[in-house]
C-alpha cells in the first residue's frame, strides 16, 4: 500500500448549513487521481479550530474523504460574541448530526466513520453522528469533572476559569475569551456557562437531566476505540471510562498511549493531533478505520 505520508491530497473548502441558523465552515480532503475508499469526519474539541486536524486529515485523505471542520462561535471574538446563545450541547446534538450527515449524502456508497476529540468523542457516544457509521474512534474523551484533575495547581487555574472568568466574562461580554487564557479559541458565552454547569456536577453531563444522556449512550452500538494519553491533565483513564462504561451495547476497546511510545516528551490533550507528537501513532489509529470498513 502507498505511503499515506507521500500520496497529494484534494483541499475542497465546504460550507455546511445548519438547521438551527448559521453554518459549518470545515474542509474535504480527497486523494489526487483515486478514489475515496471510506468517509471519514473528524468532530473536534471544545474552542479547537480546524487547523489543529490538517496534518491528521492529509495523511487519512491518502485513500480516505476526510471531513475537519470548527463548531459554530468558535474562533475569532466577533465570531464568539455573535453566537453568544450557543450551548455546547447545541455543537454536540446539532453541529456533530449536520457534519455526519453532508458527509453520508456525499459519499452516500462508502463506508462512513469518524473520530472525535473531547467533546466530539461525547457527542458520538451520545449518538449524535454516529447512527450510520461503521465505527468511531475518540481521543482523549472524558468527563470534564474539574475536582478529577490530578495536578492540583491545573485543577485550579481550570476552575478560576469555569466558575468565575468564565461566568463573568459569558456575562459581561458574551463570549470566553479563550485565546487569551490558553484554552484555544475564543468561544460562545452559553457554551462556557454550560461547561462550568456540567464540570461541577459528580459525572458531568450524565447528572444533567435534560441531557438524557445514560439512555442515548445505552442505545448506541457498533465498534469504538476509545484512546487516551498517561500525560494527559485533563482525561484521566477514570475520567475516560466514566464516558465508556456507559456504552454498554457498543464494543468498545481501550489504549493508553505514554510519550515514549510515540517517541516524544509530551502528548497532552492536544498533542495526538500535532504533526510532531501524534504523528507515530497515526498509523495505528489509520489501521483500525481500515479494518472497520472493510
Amino acid at each position: 500500500m502507498t505511503d499515506p505520508t507521500s500520496a497529494q491530497v484534494k483541499t475542497e473548502p465546504i460550507t455546511i448549513p445548519v438547521s438551527s441558523g448559521g453554518a459549518l465552515t470545515g474542509t474535504l480532503r480527497t486523494p489526487v487521481g483515486g478514489t475515496p475508499r471510506r468517509a471519514v469526519v473528524v468532530h473536534p474539541a471544545t474552542a479547537v479550530p480546524e487547523r489543529l486536524y490538517s496534518g491528521f486529515a492529509e495523511y487519512l485523505a491518502a485513500d480516505s474523504a476526510v471531513l475537519t471542520y470548527t463548531y459554530r462561535g468558535v474562533g475569532h471574538r466577533k465570531v464568539a460574541r455573535g453566537a453568544r446563545g450557543i450551548r455546547m450541547r447545541d455543537w454536540m446534538d446539532t453541529d456533530v448530526p449536520a457534519a455526519a450527515n453532508w458527509m453520508q449524502e456525499r459519499f452516500d456508497a462508502m463506508p462512513q466513520l469518524a473520530v472525535g476529540h473531547s467533546i466530539g468523542g461525547h457527542a458520538l457516544s451520545l449518538g449524535s453522528g454516529s447512527a450510520e457509521l461503521a465505527g468511531f474512534a475518540t481521543v482523549a474523551s472524558h468527563a470534564g469533572v474539574t475536582a478529577t484533575i490530578p495536578d492540583r495547581g491545573e485543577r485550579a487555574r481550570v476552575g478560576l476559569i469555569l466558575r468565575v472568568v468564565g461566568p463573568a466574562s459569558a456575562h459581561t461580554l458574551g463570549y470566553l475569551p479563550g485565546r487569551r487564557l490558553g484554552l484555544g479559541e475564543d468561544m460562545p458565552g452559553a457554551a462556557v456557562l454550560e461547561w462550568g454547569r456540567w464540570s461541577r456536577l459528580p459525572r458531568y453531563f450524565f447528572d444533567d437531566p435534560t441531557m438524557h444522556a445514560e439512555a442515548r449512550a445505552h442505545d448506541v452500538t457498533g465498534t469504538v476505540l476509545a484512546i487516551g494519553f498517561s500525560d494527559d491533565p485533563w482525561a484521566t483513564p477514570g475520567q475516560i471510562d466514566a464516558i465508556t462504561q456507559q456504552l454498554r451495547r457498543a464494543e468498545v476497546e481501550r489504549r493508553t498511549y505514554s510519550p515514549a511510545e510515540a517517541g516524544v516528551d509530551k502528548i497532552g490533550h492536544m498533542g495526538f493531533f500535532r504533526r510532531g507528537a501524534g504523528a507515530a501513532l497515526w498509523p495505528q489509529l489509520r489501521d483500525w478505520l481500515v479494518e472497520r470498513s472493510a
